[in-house]
């Protein structure tokens, strides 16, 4: 053979092989790369979604929890102001308590002091008549001057 059929048959064969390995090694090779190519795409992609929506995430739980703080300490202040007005009330309802005792006993001295005084006017009228009686040398009828008694109790 010569130069000229042997570069041929290299030149069919090396066609061959070419449109071989293009067809068989080439094709499948480069769709299986470019899935792969698309795989890590779509997982970086999941991941930056992930990333973004776990700062959103984040950031909602921590406005959730700023509102918590909020209204936990909004309700302490409440209770608080209710305490204030709980204590208040019972103050004054106890000033109020005092007050009533107070003029309640009052009332009973100031009855008691009229009872003593009606009882001493009913002992000096008795100790009239007695001094009265030792003075006239005779018996002073109470009964008979009852009028003029009442005169002299009231008088005194």
């Amino acid at each position: 053979m010569s130069i000229n059929a042997t570069l041929l048959i290299q030149i069919i064969a090396f066609v061959l092989l070419v449109w071989f390995v293009n067809k068989v090694l080439w094709g499948p090779l480069s769709k299986l790369m470019e899935e792969r190519q698309k795989k890590i795409a779509d997982g970086l992609s999941a991941a930056e979604k992930g990333k973004h929506e776990l700062e959103l995430a984040e950031q909602k739980a921590k406005e959730v929890l700023k509102e918590a703080k909020s209204q936990a300490q909004n309700i302490l202040s409440q209770a608080e102001k209710r305490s204030s007005e709980i204590v208040e009330d019972a103050k004054v309802k106890a000033n109020e308590e005092a007050d009533r005792i107070k003029a309640a006993a009052q009332a009973e001295i100031e009855q008691e002091v009229s009872r003593a005084r009606e009882d001493l006017r009913k002992e000096v009228a008795s100790l009239v008549v007695t001094g009265a009686e030792k003075i006239l040398q005779k018996e002073v009828d109470a009964a008979a001057h009852n009028d003029m008694l009442e005169t002299l109790v009231k008088s005194i």
